[in-house]
């Protein structure tokens, strides 16, 4: 992958400006011995070279080798934002975000994976910077090489990366309009997948609005401020407003998966310096939820 900087500032070493770009020292040497290189005006440098304000500089970065364990996997992709350097896909529910041995190899990564080599991608390496939940729907980020991966990463449950969830949960009375849900979540004795509140749990922070509410359900928009395994759907179990469809958490039947959907993606682009807002409408599966339960936006 390749990148672009002009220098400006005081006389300074190509190592330490990179370091400031958000290369790690890992990453200068794989630059150095497998692959990549580095131009100066033109002129190939190693990274002791010292710049002067105004100096052109151009990186390529070693190629990157996607692993065998995860496989190629054609089916449809729902691409809601893609450049050079990363990919933002609406996953459908149903579709775990990652491989897993026991359900085969129809993953979101398998899908990206796929698209990938069919585009010709400079690598089919896969980065998954958020993940969802198998039956939870909606945005999903993906790096294109790993430096743009850890660039994003430092961004994961800070203000500059945000996910804005839409969930249907039971009962809409004794939800604020505006509410914070602060409770701290650790693994259930019951079963290892199982998260439950408790006290020696870590804390966890989620803050929702009621968008449309009656007294057997309400439709909420949720922002996660710390990002614990079910959060979303364990904290709302717990004030006794369960999501539909979650047999897991107690949530009552309507829907054949949780009601739960990432709406928004909201991060800073490392590389094109700007500000993303993505988002994607709600399913035909929730959107029939909300119309059966009469819920009517405010």
């Amino acid at each position: 992958m390749r990148f672009k900087w002009t220098y400006e500032g005081p006389r300074n070493t190509l190592q330490h400006f990179l370091i400031q770009q958000g290369f790690s020292l890992a990453q200068l040497k794989k630059l150095k011995f497998h692959g990549g290189f580095v131009f100066v005006n033109r002129k190939q440098r190693n990274t002791a070279f010292r710049l002067r304000s105004g100096d052109q500089i151009f990186l390529q970065t070693a190629p990157e080798v996607a692993v065998d364990t995860v496989v190629p996997y054609e089916a449809p992709l729902a691409i809601c934002y893609e450049d050079e350097y990363l990919l933002v896909v609406n996953k459908p529910a149903g579709v775990a975000s990652i491989p897993d041995a026991a359900k085969g190899n129809d993953s979101m990564a398998n899908r990206v994976k796929a698209y990938l080599i069919k585009t010709h991608a400079e690598s089919a390496a896969i980065h998954v910077v958020t993940r969802l939940d198998r039956d939870t729907s909606g945005l999903m980020l993906f790096a294109k090489s790993g430096f743009v991966h850890s660039l994003l990463d430092r961004q994961l449950h800070t203000d500059d990366l945000s996910k804005t969830y839409l969930a249907v949960v039971r009962g809409g009375a004794g939800l604020a309009e505006h509410g914070w849900l602060v409770l701290k979540i650790g693994r259930s004795q019951d079963f290892y997948m199982k998260r439950q509140v408790t006290l020696t749990g870590k804390t966890s922070v989620t803050e929702y609005e009621t968008l449309a509410a009656n007294p057997a359900a309400a439709l909420v928009q949720v922002q996660l401020h710390t990002g614990r395994t079910h959060q979303i759907r364990v904290h709302f179990a717990a004030i006794g407003h369960p999501l539909f469809g979650d047999d897991l958490y107690g949530g009552p039947p309507g829907m054949a998966r949780q009601a739960l959907h990432c709406a928004a993606l909201t991060f800073w682009h490392p590389i094109a310096k700007k500000r993303l807002e993505l988002t994607a409408a709600l399913p035909p599966d929730m959107l029939s939820l909300v119309a059966q339960e009469k819920l009517q936006l405010k």
